[in-house]
């Protein structure tokens, strides 16, 4: 019956594409002898039959049929399998809350408002974009790209064949699906910010405020804010955090950072609450672990030691489930005696 129910969905979604691309030019809106290629067909000629029974099961067939401009990582079918083995979805026979999971998942894929080649992504090298998918308050997430080995996607998919032209837009198919993004995926694919996750993996070997990875890596947790300190706010020799207290690196002797004191910094980068740049205002800013001040003329936070934290406004509103990024580029300390 599962066969049988899945050909009736394939069959629906090709008739449905039918109904928007025929062949006729009377039933065509760009004109005599010009035919719209969508970027379901695209994922139909290259036999992406598991998105495509996804997307009829989501109702988002309708959706990228669309004028977009679209830009979709389409995973292939083996991708779909793992995805329904791992979760044990049934796509015939999705509960209300599943289907509007699979919904967002799909919706994690697709760029909408920009036709993005594989060009476009390589000569960018690495950055961050907005997908039709949302986390908290209806706020859109974000997705991280780099193509230093190949287009990898949320440091988890990699495209593996690009370039599939439509008239609506662009499909690149990947091989993985890719998965809603917590803080920790944001945190853990952009190399830039990998001292971050050092500092703190290093802070949870100690008695953490919180469990810092397992927080950052819950999609159900928060939402939070984070103001999230680059590798050189750490290491800079000059202006780095570890140089301006003399201290060495993350440890347990002396001249190093340790993991009670690790903690305390760490609280005082996190906001019980997500908190977009356009809803930070001037005044007062309450942290886990104590009193910051914002100033959004300039786009800076200081802390009680008149240290000012510039927020790289190119770097802001990188959003997961579990909250939102906006990184800086100094380390906030709590009040130093």
């Amino acid at each position: 019956m599962k066969i049988i129910s899945k050909t009736f969905k394939l069959l629906t979604v090709f008739l449905l594409v039918l109904g928007v691309t025929g062949c006729s030019d009377d039933d065509d809106n760009n004109g005599p002898g010009v035919q719209t290629t969508t970027v379901v067909d695209v994922a139909l000629a290259n036999g992406l039959t598991s998105l495509a029974a996804a997307l009829e099961a989501t109702d988002l067939v309708t959706t990228l049929q669309g004028t977009g401009p679209f830009t979709v990582f389409a995973p292939d079918n083996d991708a779909f399998t793992t995805l329904l083995t791992n979760t044990g979805l049934d796509l015939d026979n999705l509960s209300t809350a599943e289907e509007a999971l699979v919904r967002n998942i799909l919706l994690n894929h697709v760029i909408v408002g920009q036709n993005l080649s594989s060009t476009d992504l390589v000569n960018a090298g690495s950055g961050y974009t907005n997908v039709a998918a949302t986390g908290p308050n209806g706020e859109n997430l974000s997705l991280y790209f780099n193509t230093s080995n190949g287009v990898v996607i949320n440091g988890q998919s990699t495209v593996s064949n690009a370039d599939l032209t439509a008239t609506n837009g662009t499909v690149h198919v990947v091989n993985t699906v890719i998965d809603l993004p917590t803080i920790a995926t944001f945190a853990t694919s952009n190399p830039a910010l990998s001292v971050l996750v050092d500092a703190l993996a290093y802070a949870d070997t100690g008695t953490p405020t919180v469990p810092y990875i397992n927080t950052v890596s819950d999609p159900d947790a928060g939402p939070f804010t984070v103001f999230a300190p680059t590798n050189d706010a750490f290491l800079d020799p000059t202006n780095g955090i570890l140089a301006e207290l003399g201290l060495s690196g993350f440890g347990e002797g002396m001249g190093e950072l340790n993991a009670a004191t690790t903690d305390s910094v760490l609280l005082y980068h996190i906001v019980a609450a997500n908190v977009q740049s356009d809803q930070l205002t001037t005044g007062t800013v309450s942290t886990l672990g104590g009193d910051i001040t914002a100033d959004t003329s300039n786009f800076t936070l200081t802390d009680a030691n008149n240290r000012v934290s510039n927020i790289v406004t190119s770097l802001v509103d990188i959003q997961a489930m579990n909250g939102v990024v906006h990184v800086i580029d100094r380390v906030i300390l709590f009040p130093l005696p």
